[in-house]
C-alpha cells in the first residue's frame, strides 16, 4: 500500500485559477480538513515549491456549522467529515480532488460567498416573530411529537449550500433561492406561532424566486449532509403556494396575528 496521497485543489482568485498538487502522508483517520491543516503548516505543493497557504473555511468540525463546503471529488459535502482513507479505497487512487462550490461568487481558494442563502432566509421570514404581548406559557404553544420529530429534522439545515450546488435550477439563468429556503417555509410554517405569519411566507414561495423555479431534479436530497427530505418539502411547498395562490386571486383573507 502506497504510503502517500495527493491533494489536487483548484484554487486561485476570480478569473486566476489553476491546479495545484500536494503530497501527503497517509495517515488512518484523516479528513480533508486535517489534510489542509498539514498543507498549511508547511506549504509546499508536489513540484518541491514553496506556495501560499490554501484558503478554505472551517468552523465547528463535527459537520453542524455548515461553512467547510467544498467539492470533494466532484460531489458538494462538508470536508470535516470527508475520510482520506474512505475517498482513496473507494476510488482505487491516490488522487483526491478539492474545489470550491460553482453556484456562489468565489472569494479565494476553497472560500466562497454563502450570502446569498442567508439573504433567502431574510426573504423567507426564516424565524418566528414573538411581540410579546401574549402570555403562551412556560413552552409555548403545544406541538404534537409526531410534528416535532418532523420539524427537528428540518431544523438541522446548516445553510452549508451543498443543495444549491448540486441544483440545477440554482444559476446564472434561473432566479430560484434554492431548496433549502424553500424548507425553511415548511418548518417556520409547522411552528403554531410561525403558522400565523404562513401567508408570508407563501406569498415568498410565489415571488420570481420561489418554487416555481424547481424543476424537481431531486439532486438536493441525494447530496444533503443531514439528509432532510427536501423533496418532500419541496412539494409540500409547492401545493401549499397554489392554494395560497388561489386564496390571493379569491380575496380571502388570511389568518389572524
Amino acid at each position: 500500500m502506497e504510503t502517500t496521497y495527493t491533494l489536487k485543489i483548484f484554487r486561485g482568485t476570480p478569473g486566476n485559477q489553476y491546479w495545484e498538487e500536494f503530497e501527503l502522508q497517509r495517515h488512518p483517520q484523516a479528513n480533508v480538513i486535517s489534510s489542509l491543516m498539514e498543507i498549511q503548516k508547511n506549504p509546499i505543493n508536489k513540484k518541491g515549491e514553496k506556495t501560499t497557504p490554501v484558503a478554505w473555511e472551517q468552523g465547528c468540525l463535527e459537520e453542524v456549522c455548515g461553512s467547510c463546503s467544498m467539492l470533494v471529488n466532484g460531489r458538494p459535502r462538508q470536508a470535516c467529515t470527508a475520510i482520506i482513507e474512505n475517498y482513496l479505497k473507494a476510488s482505487k487512487s491516490h488522487i483526491i480532488t478539492l474545489a470550491p462550490f460553482t453556484k456562489f461568487p468565489l472569494i479565494r481558494d476553497l472560500c466562497v460567498d454563502r450570502t446569498s442563502m442567508f439573504e433567502a432566509l431574510k426573504k423567507v421570514r426564516a424565524w418566528i416573530s414573538v411581540d410579546g404581548t401574549e402570555d403562551t406559557g412556560q413552552f409555548g404553544p403545544p406541538i404534537s411529537q409526531e410534528v416535532q420529530e418532523a420539524m427537528y429534522v428540518l431544523s438541522t439545515c446548516m445553510t452549508c449550500g451543498c443543495c444549491s450546488e448540486a441544483c440545477p435550477q440554482v444559476s446564472e439563468k434561473s432566479d430560484f433561492m434554492g431548496p433549502s429556503a424553500m424548507s425553511q417555509i415548511r418548518f417556520f410554517n409547522a411552528n403554531p406561532t410561525g403558522a400565523l405569519e404562513k401567508s408570508e411566507r407563501l406569498n415568498a414561495a410565489l415571488s420570481k424566486e420561489g418554487i416555481a423555479g424547481c424543476g424537481n431534479a431531486q439532486n438536493c436530497a441525494r447530496v444533503c449532509p443531514k439528509n432532510i427530505p427536501l423533496t418532500e418539502s419541496l412539494s409540500l411547498i409547492g401545493r401549499e403556494a397554489t392554494k395560497q395562490a388561489i386564496k390571493n386571486f379569491l380575496g380571502l383573507p388570511d389568518a389572524k396575528k
